[in-house]
């Protein structure tokens, strides 16, 4: 009997038949196709891929558009595209120290104008709109029209360079990269001040890359605009500290050695200046007596012929031709950069001590507050100067070089003085005078003095008959103290003249200032006269009582000045000198034939007796 067959029943699992899971799967694959098919509708941030793919490129793409837009207006080319920029400010500019030098690298203009950082360059970017609107309008199209706005185009510039702490300057420059050893002693020392009160550079640097402008602005503005801040102060480097060390022994070292050269020097001339007197004095015959009195001091035996000099070390001081720099100019700040160090307690010396050859020759040559230059005077005078003393006296010994005769063109025949070939005179400083121990003789020099820019006229002297009357103005206005008068003219205001001769204290207010030692000592070697002991207070006077000695002589081309005077008189306009105190003191050279202010005069020195501390030391002997 056969088998019966049975059905099996279809499955009922939930997988389905091979045929459903071959269908499926094909399903499957279909949608993954069409998906990756579908890759344009897929999105990034909310954005399709294709928009965000397209915004990138577009943004790469405008970037380094803008970018390259910002470069190609940065460079000296579109600066100087108009004509207004090409023709004045470029024309300075080519002059300068920024646009070529010995390392050939040039700053531009977008170095000096355009912020570096990014955000505070697009804002430059867009306040130069102004600039693009101004040339529409021409409102500079014309030097004339220039020239008119020149100070307030520097004053925007300056003001916004001061609030930056000179943001611009530093594209290039740095304080603490700054290797104090390769910078001029007055550059270093003024950028030390600078860290610590918090100078920007723009303070000092106006007028580095075009015409200067600063002398336009007045006083108050000056002082507002170059007030440190102390939101700019900052540490000072060690590194900065380090080479200050360095270049300050390195000076020392250089000085110690040129003065060693200089003594040596000086030492020779003296033996050959001795050896030829002796010569003469053996060939000559025997002169008939002659009293003291009656011969010229700068002739007469005294007490400084006397003086064993062996032993006694020189000290070489350079004298500079000042020009018509006067106290009152010293002391204005748009006139001379050093004001506002001067007014806080720097001596004169602390800035141009190592400088005062290149400051001579720029003001005899008439390039700076020179007007009436002489051609060919020498800028300076090294002057060898050596100082002894004993119970009763003080002595001075200077040597110089002769020079040849340049004569003044605006005196008949060239000689201003014909009768002395040349003078020499030492002030000491009295006590109570304001800025003496920082400037020396310079205190005494006032621009309404005689060749200065502001000298009085004839006009001026009859109105101010009550001054004139007691004071010798035949040839001029001499050196006087600010200290004898009542009101002084600093700055010049709204065309004020400088100084105040015309303001004299009473007569009896000067008496009472004498009797305080309030004057400046004068002690003068004339070589065609008698030596003179004065004083300046209310003008230069050269009639003191003291006795003084003056000897010089010219041999071969070296002059020699040996002077002497009393310690102590207790006679009105001389100062005592005593043991222990240190005084300031200024020497000055009318050398070839001049007067008045064509002369050379020192910084302000420190004298003292047997003190190692002084600049000038007078030794016992």
């Amino acid at each position: 009997m056969a088998a019966k067959r049975t059905r099996k029943p279809p499955p009922t699992s939930n997988t389905g038949s091979a045929k459903d899971t071959s269908t499926d799967s094909g399903s499957a694959k279909d949608t993954s196709t069409r998906s990756w098919k579908d890759w344009r509708k897929w999105s990034l941030f909310g954005l399709p891929v294709v928009g965000a793919l397209a915004l990138f490129a577009a943004g790469i793409i405008f970037w380094g558009g803008f970018n390259t837009a910002m470069e190609a207006t940065n460079t000296l080319g579109f600066c100087i595209s108009c004509h207004e920029m090409e023709n004045t400010v470029y024309q300075e500019y080519k002059s300068t120290v920024h646009f070529q030098n010995r390392t050939g690298v040039r700053a531009t203009c977008s170095d000096c104008h355009v912020p570096d950082p990014w955000i505070h360059k697009v804002v430059r970017k867009v306040e130069a709109s102004r600039e693009l609107y101004h040339k529409a309008l021409g409102s500079i199209d014309t030097p004339a029209k220039f020239e008119a706005k020149r100070l307030t185009l520097a004053k925007r510039v300056w003001t916004s360079m001061k609030k930056t702490d000179s943001r611009e300057c530093r594209n290039c420059h740095n304080f603490q990269s700054m290797n104090p050893e390769f910078q001029r002693p007055r550059a270093r020392k003024q950028h030390l001040n600078a860290f610590k009160t918090g100078q920007t550079c723009i303070d000092c640097h106006k007028g580095i890359a075009h015409g200067n402008v600063r002398d336009r602005l007045t006083e108050e503005e000056l002082e507002q605009l170059e007030k440190p801040l102390l939101a700019h102060v900052r540490p000072i480097p060690v590194s900065f500290l380090e080479g200050m060390k360095r270049a300050e022994e390195k000076e020392a070292q250089a000085a110690a050695a040129e003065e060693a050269a200089k003594k040596a020097d000086a030492e020779a001339v003296a033996k050959q200046v001795e050896a030829k007197a002796k010569e003469l004095a053996a060939k000559a015959a025997p002169a008939p007596p002659q009293s003291a009195a009656a011969a010229p001091a700068s002739a007469a035996g005294g007490p400084s012929s006397s003086i064993d000099w062996s032993g006694v070390d020189a000290k070489t001081v350079t004298l500079f031709y000042p020009g018509q720099a006067s106290f009152e100019w010293v002391q204005t700040g748009r006139d001379h950069g050093g004001a506002r160090a001067f007014k806080t307690g720097d001596r004169c010396a602390f800035c141009h001590l190592k400088e005062v050859k290149d400051m001579g020759a720029k003001i005899v040559s008439g390039e700076k507050i020179e007007a009436m230059p002489i051609p060919g005077k020498r800028g300076h005078i090294d002057v060898a100067v050596q100082a002894a003393h004993d119970d009763k006296n003080l002595y001075f010994r200077f040597s110089w070089k002769d020079t040849k005769h340049t004569p003044a063109p605006f005196v008949d025949g060239g000689k201003m003085d014909p009768a002395n070939q040349s003078k020499l005179a030492v002030m000491i400083t009295g006590t109570e005078i304001e800025y003496a121990e920082q400037a020396g003789c310079w205190v005494t020099c006032h621009g309404d003095s005689r060749y200065m820019p502001d000298h009085p006229g004839k006009e001026d002297i009859v109105t101010a008959a009550d001054a004139a009357g007691r004071l010798e103005l035949a040839d001029g206005m001499t050196k006087y103290l600010a200290e004898s008068r009542t009101e002084i003219e600093v700055r010049g205001r709204r065309g004020a003249k400088r100084g105040g001769w015309d303001k004299l204290k009473t007569k009896e207010e000067v008496d009472e200032l004498v009797k305080a030692g309030t004057f400046m000592d004068l002690v003068r070697y004339r070589s065609g006269g008698d030596a003179e002991n004065g004083m300046v207070l209310e003008q230069r006077t050269m009639k003191g009582e003291a006795k003084v000695t003056a000897e010089g002589k010219l041999s071969g081309d070296t002059w020699t000045v040996v002077m002497s005077r009393p310690l102590k008189t207790g006679l009105p306009g001389d100062v005592d000198i005593e043991s222990g105190k240190i005084y300031t003191i200024g020497i000055a050279i009318h050398d070839d034939y001049t007067s008045a202010r064509f002369h050379h005069v020192s910084l302000e020195y420190t004298l003292g007796l047997d003190n190692g501390e002084a600049e000038i030391n007078a030794v016992k002997k």
